[in-house]
């Protein structure tokens, strides 16, 4: 098929501790950065990373003018790369997508082959970024309590910023596979809603922390999902059941964790660390074959809103503040 000259995206000019420093452009095809596959995105996703990126966080941002989006889902245009040919639907997550390469918040992108997962049969480009990195976390979560030796005859398990994507889905996953959730959020709102996915009980996010200097708490949870950090994660880690473990994959709540070793060796709890950005790529097929068929269709579509992505500026403020729930998918093109 002939290519656009140009290509509609959301760009991020600079940066900005208030605003959003950028907007939708006509951008020339020519300046996509090089890579073996040409994917023509029909959908992206919003996440606390990309509302970073869109205003410019050095933490995300290197270089400038920039395009965020760590989420795409699409038709593969080109292909230099054996494994993918033109017409095949894909997706990409992770790796430096949306963060030291343009994302996905465009009509086009242009990546490594080593980055693409074909989309799984019967999954559609909507419902991929419905689940996007939150979901592909929530899975790597869920499978990493399994491979730790925890199942539902062991007890309650708490996933901590649960309205959120990560959370969310974590929720649901985790009451498919039939244990006792909990369901700990800072929105009392959004109670019911976690119940409808699957949550046994729910908490507020006060009845989880506690900023004492006690080195171990009363035994709650035989594992953890923990999306926030901070005092909530050595909250958890004093808290848990003998061979319990948490799967970690947040700091929107503090990057430091105070704790004491004897969680370690009177409870013997693991703290497995989730990194989803780098996931391997054998690992990264085989979960997203998992998400297809563990996912249920008709709960992923409750907790997902779609905009279009000329509607993205608006949106960032939200999901900072916390005032977004579940998953936002963003429509990029026809």
């Amino acid at each position: 098929m002939s290519l656009p000259a140009k290509f509609r995206a959301f760009v991020v000019q600079g940066k900005s501790e208030h605003d959003v420093l950028g907007g939708l452009e006509d951008v020339e095809l020519a300046k996509l950065p090089s890579g073996d596959v040409l994917i023509k995105v029909a959908y992206s996703s919003l996440n606390y990373k990309d509302a970073l990126a869109a205003k410019g966080h050095p933490g995300v941002v290197r270089k400038f003018p920039h395009v965020p989006g760590i989420d795409a889902a699409g038709e593969v245009i080109q292909s230099e790369d054996g494994r993918f040919s033109a017409g095949q639907s894909v997706l990409v997550t992770g790796y430096q997508l949306g963060a030291d390469r343009w994302g996905g918040w465009a009509e086009y992108v242009h990546v490594p082959a080593d980055w693409v997962v074909p989309l799984p049969k019967g999954l559609t480009a909507k419902q991929a970024m419905a689940i996007g990195t939150a979901g592909f976390t929530a899975v790597q979560c869920v499978s990493a309590i399994e491979r730790n030796g925890v199942f539902p005859e062991h007890g309650p398990v708490v996933v901590t910023g649960a309205s959120g994507g990560v959370g969310s889905i974590a929720v649901m996953l985790l009451a498919r596979l039939g244990y006792e959730v909990c369901a700990s959020t800072g929105k009392p709102e959004y109670h019911h809603h976690l119940k409808g996915l699957g949550a046994t009980s729910c908490l507020s996010r006060e009845e989880i922390m506690d900023a004492s200097e006690r080195p171990l708490l009363s035994a709650r949870w035989a594992a953890a999902v923990d999306t926030v950090g901070g005092t909530t994660l050595a909250s958890l880690f004093k808290s848990m059941k003998h061979r319990g473990c948490i799967a970690a994959c947040g700091m929107v709540g503090g990057t430091e964790l105070s704790v004491s070793v004897f969680p370690l060796i009177l409870r013997g709890v693991k703290l497995l660390g989730i990194d989803s950005a780098q996931c391997p790529y054998g690992m990264r097929a085989h979960l997203w074959s998992r998400l297809n068929r563990d996912i249920d269709r008709d709960l992923l579509e409750s907790i997902t809103t779609e905009h279009h992505l000329a509607d993205v500026a608006g949106l960032v403020s939200e999901i900072l503040n916390g005032q977004v729930y579940g998953r936002t998918v963003l429509r990029v093109s026809n």
